[in-house]
């Protein structure tokens, strides 16, 4: 029987195959990125893995084809990226490029499950592929948040990464099979401490706030001294959540939601996440971003109580939790335009 999620939303369909774990491409320092020279109807990517945006003078990727001139950058993770987005076209750098903010081309920065290190990693090791860059908007932080929820062991000193459980396995496995007994210390220097349990209680979430907050800072204050030398705006938007939006979701999302529900594999969205995507939490996050950020004279923008304002309960904004349809796309577009002053 065909999934009602590929009834209501034909182009998850591509996204699906498009984010197939066996096709991933782990490259150095990244980790990893999106496969590079996809094609489709829904969704088409450059040769390193950037997808491609269309506006008032063509198509554009960072690592493609681009007017020439200066250019504008949507950084952030999938939504960033446009998961959802049923053409390259109906993405927020698109609609930004093609409709909204029009007077210079908008480059798709985005990177799908990344966090914030990611984010400003995979900028710094590109950024001489671009023109000079006039704006820099990050669209970010669920992931951040949700990483935070990881165990202590996989945070590290720069936070954690999705697929971090894999990357810790293997390389303990690669450390093992070159271990060998060091000569007059006998078998006792072969031992190995256990690993810390990965069902260690999760941390109150204020800490989880805490956490987030410390490494958005840290990176953004990278970002500025970045932007400061080329003379670029910069601003940070805290990414809006389907629940952080709004209680109760429009009836199309109620069918995909609970769908998604049965679906997955790690169990229901809520019983995952359900101590950060709450209203509550979504306002103390928003609030804990703002005041770091205007401590780095950086704007600061809470995206999810002005889409609330400006859409209706029976508005479709959403193909997940996280990702929007066309509607929420374009939606989220002009509200970037209107309080970011973006033309």
């Amino acid at each position: 029987m065909k999934l009602r999620r590929y009834a209501l939303t034909p182009q998850m369909e591509q996204y699906d195959d498009f984010d197939d774990r066996g096709e991933t491409r782990y490259l150095p320092y990244l980790m990893y990125y999106h496969r590079s020279g996809y094609r489709s109807e829904v969704l088409n990517t450059d040769r390193l893995g950037f997808r491609v945006g269309h506006g008032a003078r063509g198509h554009a990727s960072v690592a493609g084809e681009r007017p020439p001139g200066p250019v504008k950058l949507l950084v952030g993770s999938s939504t960033a990226f446009g998961i959802g987005a049923t053409t390259d076209a109906a993405t927020l750098s698109s609609r930004l490029w093609s409709r909204y903010a029009p007077s210079t081309p908008w480059l798709n920065f985005g990177g799908r499950s990344y966090s914030s290190a990611q984010e400003l990693l995979l900028f710094v090791l590109h950024q001489h592929l671009l023109p000079p860059v006039e704006e820099i908007v990050i669209l970010s932080g669920f992931n951040n948040l949700a990483l935070a929820r990881l165990p202590e062991h996989q945070q590290g000193e720069h936070g954690a990464f999705f697929f971090c459980g894999d990357y810790h396995a293997q390389m303990d496995a690669l450390q093992t099979r070159h271990r060998k007994a060091k000569p007059g210390f006998g078998r006792r220097a072969q031992r190995r401490s256990p690993a810390p349990p990965d069902d260690a209680p999760v941390p109150p979430t204020p800490e989880l706030i805490r956490r987030s907050v410390e490494l958005t800072v840290r990176h953004l204050e990278t970002w500025r001294k970045l932007a400061s030398v080329t003379g670029a705006r910069l601003s940070y938007v805290l990414q809006p959540l389907a629940t952080w939006v709004r209680q109760e979701p429009a009836p199309q999302e109620a069918v995909l939601f609970k769908e998604l529900d049965k679906m997955s594999r790690l169990g229901i969205f809520e019983d995952l996440f359900g101590d950060i995507v709450t209203p509550e939490t979504g306002r103390a996050y928003a609030e804990a971003l703002r005041t770091a950020c205007e401590k780095q004279d950086v704007p600061f923008l809470d995206l999810n109580p002005v889409l609330a304002e400006a859409t209706t309960p029976e508005d479709w904004l959403y193909v997940d939790r996280a990702h929007c349809t066309d509607h929420g796309y374009d939606t989220v577009a002009r509200l970037l335009t209107d309080c970011l002053d973006l033309r």
